[in-house]
């Protein structure tokens, strides 16, 4: 079940809370952009987890348009994928906020987060913490929520 505010949307399922995760997502990428830790583009992402998958942490998709089989059949791989090497899935809401939030002049509908670093399981900064917590409650559910993106 989601829940929102207009002032705070909070997610809920049996006790469970997220506050603000679009918050979250915001800071995660932003500071993973700043420190070159984002790989955007489903074409660049494929690539990128071909190689070397362990690198990274968290997968952001933006839902295909309807009709767009294509696209649908891209992300289910890459979903498939993710999930068989242990890479967060997260579903956001839209491409363009996608897209500003990397600071990318291109439509954005995938990007992966590296993690900053990759020997080291325990270094994740607040806001990626709380997005793991926010995976992994959500690990084994057979549709993922859409977290909608902050504005600016």
């Amino acid at each position: 079940m989601v829940v929102a505010t207009e002032s705070t949307p909070v997610m809920s399922k049996v006790g469970f809370k997220t506050v603000g995760i679009g918050a979250n997502v915001r800071s995660t990428l932003v500071a993973a952009a700043a420190e070159q830790r984002i790989v955007a583009g489903m074409a660049n992402a494929i690539r990128s987890l071909t190689e070397k998958p362990h690198e990274f942490v968290f997968c952001f998709m933006v839902q295909p348009k309807a009709n767009d089989s294509g696209a649908h059949m891209q992300e289910v791989l890459l979903e498939a994928f993710c999930f068989e090497n242990d890479i967060y899935i997260i579903k956001v809401d839209s491409a363009e906020k996608l897209s500003r939030l990397l600071g990318s002049t291109c439509l954005v509908s995938c990007a992966l987060v590296r993690k900053s670093d990759p020997t080291n399981e325990d270094c994740y900064s607040r806001s990626e913490n709380i997005l793991i917590d926010h995976c992994e409650f959500y690990w084994d559910e057979p549709v993922k929520p859409i977290v909608k993106l902050p504005e600016k």
